[in-house]
């Protein structure tokens, strides 16, 4: 249960494509990471390394020192949960909920059938029922039974609420809350649905262009930018005061100006000393937005 999941100078090709530019990281023990990217920036093939389930070019994949790919004891460990399709290579998919569940009651050794069965219930999912034949939002259900009742050490979700309601997404981040207190254990969520999940995760990962942007706790993270509003020649002399390093995006309309800062907002307040602009706070969705987007229009 105390071992870090690390990958180190990881680079995945895929024909003349590199997808994954020399990624490290540790996953450590008993922490809730939020993994956040924009489309095609390596988060899936990333997780699918760090599991096994895809090879890579070059660097190493360890848990507890010892290597991941082929390595039983280590993957036992290890549980992926990605949405599930409703189509096979030959056709649809004709296995059944109940078959998924088996297969996994078989896979992990620390399954849960008490839980998995509880969970059913919870989601009213007919288990008789063929994969083909769920809706989306059924689909990420079963993903999100077998990574719960799996009780894996390292449990890693791939957009698991992407198919669901917002109802049923804060039905799954309580449960998610009420297994990590009682079991402590370590989840990577993958999610495009970012500032629901603010609350969750304690630390975030973010990756952009195959590489890896950042690793933070979150309230760090989200406290190290702030957004500035005024005239424009207020905010253009706060951004000078500050370095164009320190400016990450601006926007304008009429004579005003919006200047999204890499600082706190009490380092822009003191910036701004003797200026007539509006400081705020951002939260984590802005945050990611500002850095793993263009630096539009910036400096200001």
């Amino acid at each position: 249960m105390n071992k870090v999941l690390s990958a180190q100078h990881i680079t995945k090709n895929y024909g003349k494509k590199q997808v994954l530019h020399d990624v490290s990281i540790d996953i450590e023990p008993g922490i809730i990471y939020g993994l956040i990217g924009r489309n095609g920036a390596g988060k899936t093939t990333l997780l699918s390394i760090l599991t096994a389930q895809n090879t890579w070019d070059t660097g190493t994949v360890t848990y507890g020192d010892a290597p991941v790919w082929e390595n039983a004891a280590a993957l036992a460990d290890i549980c992926f949960s990605r949405e599930l399709s409703p189509m096979m290579m030959f056709g649809e998919n004709t296995y059944k909920v109940r078959d998924y569940l088996k297969a996994a009651a078989t896979y992990y050794p620390y399954w849960d059938e008490a839980y998995a069965q509880r969970l059913v219930q919870r989601f009213g999912l007919e288990t008789k029922k063929r994969i083909s034949k769920l809706s989306k939002g059924m689909l990420s259900m079963v993903t999100i039974i077998l990574a719960l009742a799996s009780r894996a050490p390292i449990t890693i979700l791939d957009e698991p609420v992407a198919g669901l309601d917002v109802v049923a997404r804060e039905d799954f981040y309580k449960l998610l809350l009420e297994d990590y207190t009682e079991t402590g254990r370590t989840f990577v969520i993958s999610t495009h649905i970012i500032e629901e999940a603010a609350n969750v995760f304690e630390k975030v990962i973010v990756m952009k262009d195959g590489a890896i942007a950042e690793v933070a706790e979150t309230e760090s993270f989200v406290g190290s930018f702030s957004f500035m509003t005024g005239k424009d020649e207020d905010v253009a002399a706060v951004c000078a005061r500050l370095g164009s390093s320190k400016v990450l995006h601006t926007e304008h309309f009429g004579r005003q100006t919006g200047a999204a800062l890499r600082v706190p907002p009490r380092q822009a307040q003191a910036a701004a000393e003797g200026r007539n602009v509006d400081i705020s706070p951002v939260n984590l969705q802005k945050a990611f937005v500002y850095l793993a987007g263009e630096r539009e229009d910036a400096p200001c």
